[in-house]
């Protein structure tokens, strides 16, 4: 087993054992797109994804232990965010970050605008593209549903985002594009971008 992965599957353990522990992210920056978003992550690599404070049926995901366990070990890096993160440069407004770590008593948190942090930045981009990555599904479960003309340009726009290595639990997307796949009332390119990309992420797993 390599190194770092050796090291990502005993953080789990360890975290495993001392009770179940979570992560929450949360950025609120007025004027972007999205104003505010929030990413809970828990050990096994549960997820949920909102961009609402109020919204009680938030989106529900699964990392894989890969995933989860990159997250968990940047955050024990980070000593669980315990210490401050806040750059002392004078930079432009970037939004505010909220990382909150918990687990049994035990929890810490910290909140930035703007990180030198090598490992804060790194896990704080975990994050956007999480979001990112959410939004693509949102946009395009929005497209299958009620516009099927705009189904080929949302999934065009989910191949940038794997193709940047952007995208995050990519097996989310496989029933939507399935469903695509094998309805021939969608355009013939939408169902062949789908069937590649549906590749693309069987042949990642």
């Amino acid at each position: 087993m390599k190194p770092l992965l050796l090291m990502l599957v005993s953080s789990l353990a360890a975290l495993a054992a001392d009770g179940s522990a979570k992560i929450v992210f949360t950025k609120s920056f007025p004027g972007s797109v999205p104003a505010w978003f929030s990413v809970t992550v828990d050990q096994t690599g549960a997820a949920e994804y909102r961009e609402d404070p109020k919204d009680d049926s938030p989106i529900t995901f699964h990392l894989t232990s890969s995933e989860a366990g990159e997250i968990f070990a940047l955050a024990q890096k980070l000593s669980f965010f315990k210490r401050k993160l806040e750059s002392p440069a004078k930079v432009a407004r970037m939004g505010d970050k909220t990382l909150h770590y918990e687990r049994g008593g035990e929890s810490g948190e910290t909140t930035f605008n703007y990180t030198e942090d090598i490992d804060g930045r790194e896990i704080t981009d975990w994050f956007e593209r999480i979001s990112e990555t959410e939004r693509d599904l949102m946009d395009l479960e929005r497209v299958v549903k009620y516009d099927k003309l705009g189904v080929n340009d949302a999934i065009l726009r989910l191949e940038i985002t794997l193709d940047k290595k952007r995208l995050v639990a990519p097996e989310q997307f496989l029933p939507l594009l399935n469903r695509v796949i094998k309805n021939e009332s969608y355009m013939h390119q939408a169902r062949e971008r789908a069937a590649f990309i549906v590749d693309q992420i069987r042949n990642t797993k």
